[in-house]
Formats: structure tokens, sequence, C-alpha cells
């Protein structure tokens, strides 16, 4: 069978949470969404009208 299965996602997550670690992708994924709001705040500054 070919593509993504369910059983694949879970073992390529539990081999990227035992390499990295819960305390490192729990930091990773802050950084991520304080980046997304971030973003989300600049284009809304931008479509502001003047």
């Amino acid at each position: 069978m070919e593509g993504l299965s369910i059983t694949k996602l879970l073992v390529v997550g539990a081999l990227i949470v035992l390499l990295f670690g819960t305390k490192k992708l729990c930091s990773l994924g802050g950084d991520l969404g304080a980046a997304i709001k971030g973003f989300k705040k600049a284009m809304n500054e931008d479509s502001a009208p003047a």
C-alpha cells in the first residue's frame, strides 16, 4: 500500500519524540505559534486602511 498510513505517522511521531524530547518539542511549538501570531499581526497591519 502506497502513501502514509496512521501506523506510519505514529511511528514517525514516536521517533521524533525520542530524538528531540518532549521539552524541546514543547518549546518549539510555542516558538512556532508566536511566529505565526506575529505574521498574522503584521499582515493585518499592512492591510488596514490608512
